[in-house]
């Protein structure tokens, strides 16, 4: 991390609004340039994955839910906005002893109180819904898509006389051997 330059030190860097910064609009990194100016690498590393993200829930809407593209593009906008959460976690966390030693210059500064706290419980609601999402889209494309893998690399072969295929939701076959019919079940059958 970047130091505060001479500049930003004067105003001092509250912690309650580095917190709410970071969970409003922190996937983007306005919460990094808050702290640490314009020149911090750590606030422009995050528009990117976040656009990426952004960019594949449009592909997602425009082309539906069988464009792989997004299945690859929307997990970095879910990362973005957890990692997001996260910094407004530790944010919210730090004491206030700490945070003024680290970002005010003099070393005094106010305070946090409540709204520091009540911005780290909605951070961890947030982060942890998305992470969850994240993690659960991703998986269940991936499912998918060796499912459709597996599906096309094993053609069912020809249907025989005494066999059955069936099929199951996940469009793979399943081979079941038709078991032979007992004698008293030919009998009704040739009675009716």
């Amino acid at each position: 991390m970047t130091n505060p330059s001479s500049s930003e030190s004067r105003h001092p860097k509250s912690k309650t609004v580095a917190t709410w910064i970071a969970i409003l609009v922190g996937s983007i990194g306005l919460h990094r340039f808050y702290l640490h100016g314009l020149r911090d690498l750590g606030g422009w590393l995050y528009p990117l994955p976040t656009l990426l993200g952004a960019y594949g829930v449009q592909r997602m809407r425009d082309f539906g839910q069988d464009d792989q593209l997004a299945w690859v593009l929307i997990p970095w906008l879910g990362g973005a906005i957890a990692a997001a959460m996260l910094s407004a976690i530790v944010y919210g966390l730090t004491s206030d002893e700490k945070w003024n030693a680290r970002f005010n210059s003099s070393g005094e500064g106010r305070l946090s109180g409540w709204g520091a706290v009540l911005g780290v419980v909605l951070a961890l609601l947030l982060g942890a819904g998305v992470l969850m999402a994240t993690i659960a889209f991703s998986a269940q494309r991936y499912f998918e898509y060796q499912t459709m893998v597996n599906a096309s690399s094993s053609a069912p072969s020809t249907c025989g006389d005494d066999r059955v295929y069936l099929a199951s939701d996940t469009a793979t076959f399943r081979e079941f051997p038709v078991p032979p019919a007992r004698p008293d079940q030919q009998r009704s059958a040739a009675t009716t």
